[in-house]
């Protein structure tokens, strides 16, 4: 990762904004595990001295969140694994935590680079997939922000869109002065009780998902607002299908 973006490793924004994000513990890992993880050694029948290491090094901090954790590395989480999409990542072993990471291609891939040197946990939160939102920071403003979960239209979010939209420009508005970097993705969510929380920072541009914003190739300078999922179009009338 190139020093501009540096401080989008979570080992370096969390101290900055800790106070509005999760709490979250770090586990730093040797060279050895590291190298273990990028091998996607899982540990599952011949444990390595390198794994066995790191699962000691886990016990503790997982021992100390109550229930379930999320587990990620310093620059990405293991979406991509079957796990995340069972049970949206919730781990609850030293055991259970590293195989979730070493099956992960996109953690083994980070690890391979040199970008994955701690390993991240946090309580495990069941969110609702109704308030997590990407934002787009230009120059320290909000310039656009879009649903994150692509999976339907929700329609309660048409009711809140304005509010929503209003909350995330104040928010970023009250932190922008922590930023180093102005220009930036952030995920965040929406709790019940009306407080953002920061959830992950990402680069702008490629590989980032610019989600319903759909291209990166686009005219920045003009806000684009808040972005939601069309409703599903309905056909009136006579319709008759042959096959």
């Amino acid at each position: 990762m190139s020093d501009v973006n540096d401080f989008l490793r979570m080992p370096n924004w969390y101290p900055v904004l800790a106070g509005h994000t999760f709490l979250t513990s770090f586990v730093k890992m040797r060279s050895d595990v590291i190298a273990a993880l990028a091998a996607g050694e899982t540990g599952e029948h011949d444990k390595s001295a390198a794994v066995a290491s790191i699962l000691e090094d886990l016990r503790q901090p997982l021992g100390a969140i109550p229930g379930n954790a999320f587990a990620c590395v310093d620059c990405c989480a293991p979406t991509d694994t079957e796990r995340f999409e069972l049970k949206r990542g919730a781990v609850f072993s030293p055991e259970s935590t590293w195989k979730y990471l070493a099956l992960s291609g996109k953690v083994r891939q980070a690890a391979a680079e040199g970008k994955a040197e701690y390993i991240c946990l946090r309580p495990f939160r069941r969110m609702n997939r109704t308030r997590e939102f990407r934002l787009f920071i230009r120059d320290g403003k909000l310039n656009a922000m879009s649903q994150y979960h692509l999976i339907r239209h929700f329609r309660r979010l048409e009711g809140v869109r304005n509010s929503f939209w209003e909350q995330a420009a104040d928010f970023v508005d009250r932190i922008a002065w922590l930023l180093p970097l102005k220009t930036l993705v952030m995920d965040i969510y929406f709790t019940s009780s009306g407080k953002i929380l920061i959830i992950d920072l990402n680069p702008w541009g490629e590989p980032t998902d610019p989600l319903l914003l759909q291209s990166w190739e686009r005219d920045w300078s003009v806000p684009a607002g808040i972005v939601l999922m069309d409703p599903p179009t309905r056909i009136y009338g006579d319709v008759n299908v042959s096959f």
